[in-house]
């Protein structure tokens, strides 16, 4: 079947959270939607545009209409809860949820910023993405290993040979002053899809020279691609995607500020991509 339109997604999405426990993240949410509505492979990958897939991007509106309506809740870390209305709710009206958030949206269309698509306003998010998308392989390369750093590693190193196995740096975590892992990463600046033959090339390149690989992409990771980083007796992948870096790069205020008022106001800080 296609991918319903976002206010269709309301109680399947509900549902596939409370399923996980109340709480969940963005990739986990995907993946319980899909199973929950019998998405086929086709459908998940799906681009609406530009790199983002039409069940990524309908969920997202999704999510916000029903914050709006005080069923959701989310952390600065990406996961996303019920609320105790959401917990008692077992399902919702779309029309009820939608005049809730239209009453909100008429108050906001003044301020209201970026193009018009599907008839709802681009987000940050959207903008953020588009603007990494667009610097040099070689920036982006320099971001994710900002991006590593600020987030703990040491010894962040961006190699980025050529015939390396698609290789682009190497890092160390450190684990409570103890524990230390090795771990190679490669960067992605894709606009589709990233296929599990990708996750499975990088593997074979990292085998028996680090603990853990990652990847970090710009572009989504197919359901196929998730399965096969994690795959039983391989060298384990983690998997970075688009909406979960630009959510990264908010959190550690890398090119973006957060300016706190009544309502959270992102500014994305172009020069800061533009002189990477």
């Amino acid at each position: 079947m296609p991918v319903p339109s976002y206010d269709d997604l309301f109680n399947p999405l509900i549902t596939a959270i409370r399923k996980l426990g109340g709480s969940a993240s963005i990739p986990e949410q995907e993946r319980a939607v899909a199973e929950l509505l019998s998405l086929s492979e086709k459908d998940v990958a799906e681009i609406h545009r530009g790199n983002r897939t039409k069940l990524n991007y309908r969920l997202a509106w999704a999510r916000n209409y029903l914050k709006r309506y005080g069923l959701l809740e989310n952390s600065d870390r990406g996961v996303w809860s019920l609320t105790p209305k959401g917990l008692k709710e077992a399902t919702v009206d779309k029309e009820d949820v939608k005049r809730v958030v239209t009453a909100f949206r008429r108050k906001e269309k003044k301020k209201e910023k970026g193009e018009e698509v599907d008839g709802t306003a681009s987000t940050w998010e959207d903008d953020l993405l588009e603007l990494v998308k667009r610097i040099t392989p070689s920036a982006f390369e320099r971001l994710c290993q900002r991006v590593l750093r600020e987030s703990g590693f040491i010894q962040v190193e961006v190699t980025g040979r050529s015939g390396d196995g698609g290789i682009d740096g190497k890092g160390v975590v450190r684990l409570g002053g103890i524990l230390s892992f090795h771990v190679l990463f490669q960067c992605k600046r894709y606009r589709g899809s990233v296929s599990p033959s990708v996750v499975r090339d990088f593997r074979g390149a990292l085998v028996g020279r680090a603990d853990k690989g990652l990847i970090i992409s710009t572009g989504a990771f197919t359901k196929d691609a998730r399965i096969e980083a994690q795959r039983d007796g391989a060298t384990p992948i983690d998997l970075i995607d688009g909406e979960e870096l630009v959510a990264k790069l908010k959190e550690l205020r890398i090119g973006v500020e957060v300016r706190q008022k009544m309502v959270e106001e992102i500014i994305i800080q172009r020069p800061y991509f533009d002189e990477l």
